[in-house]
């Protein structure tokens, strides 16, 4: 069976969405979002492999990408599908692999700063080197020597600018992950044994909302780049939010999240069949 996620739902509504958090998050990463969302939405909150409650897969590097890829379509099959699915950096990556791979089982699909992938294989494998010796380095110094040198990072500096209360449970949930599930995470859930899934975006088909921080430069790029690909995508950046705007301006994020939700616009399950009449009919 592979590995199994364990998720928390709360909230209640015509829609079930599940949403997969970045790297040294867990399904609490989207706790803060219960007031503002839990009143439209039934959400689903996973922890993914190596983080909260679930381990890590039997398999490395990109067979362990592919086994989570699994374990996320399984899930939406067994919470009655199509679900919608929502996911934030580590999360976005993991969303859009299941959504190409499993496209009947989503309905929506939400990526918040997150990539398709390297298309280049050097990039893959100088991303695996990088990430293997950050997983050395969480291995020999342990968990919190490794989220102090993660917040310093550039790409977070906008949750540095989070009030008190919510920096310090951020800080929280970072350092409740052990050092082997985030170091097995890396090797694992890394970009540089994700597969490309850049030439797959023409044919994902499910309508897609991309969510990025104008702050983050870089991610609000990649953004722009997936949109010119996806057939049916609407995007969005957050003026004066960077890398996790979920955190840096949950009401804003969550008035984008609905509007895209419970828009009436047509549902994907039902294009494929359409494009498939008309083209029969020609032939």
């Amino acid at each position: 069976m592979g590995v199994t996620l364990a998720y928390d739902t709360w909230g209640e509504g015509p829609r079930t969405l599940l949403a997969l958090h970045g790297f040294t998050g867990s399904g609490a990463s989207f706790e803060h979002l219960k007031p503002l969302l839990g009143r439209s939405v039934r959400v689903v909150t996973v922890d993914l492999p190596g983080h909260g409650r679930t381990p890590l897969p039997d398999k490395t590097g990109r067979e362990g990408f592919l086994e989570t890829v699994d374990a996320v379509i399984r899930l939406a099959r067994e919470l009655g599908g199509p679900v919608d699915l929502l996911g934030y950096s580590q999360g976005a990556r993991l969303a859009l692999a299941a959504a190409v791979t499993a496209p009947e089982c989503f309905g929506r699909l939400i990526m918040e700063s997150g990539s398709p992938g390297l298309h280049r294989r050097q990039e893959r494998s100088e991303r695996r080197e990088a990430d293997a010796k950050l997983a050395g380095f969480i291995r020999a110094r342990g968990v919190d020597a490794f989220v102090d040198r993660w917040e310093a990072l550039p790409l977070f500096e906008g949750l540095r600018r989070l009030p008190a209360p919510r920096m310090a449970a951020l800080r929280e949930r970072r350092q409740a992950c052990t050092a082997e599930g985030l170091a097995g995470a890396l090797e694992c859930l890394g970009l540089g044994v994700q597969p490309d899934y850049w030439p797959s975006l023409h044919r994902q088909r499910l309508p897609t909302l991309l969510l990025t921080g104008a702050d983050d430069a870089k991610f609000t790029n990649l953004a722009r780049r997936m949109a010119a690909e996806l057939p049916v995508v609407w995007r969005h950046a957050f003026t004066g939010s960077a890398h996790a705007p979920h955190l840096e301006a949950p009401e804003e994020y969550v008035r984008e999240v609905l509007s895209f939700l419970q828009t009436p616009w047509y549902e994907a399950p039902q294009f494929e069949p359409v494009i498939l009449a008309r083209e029969a009919a020609h032939s």
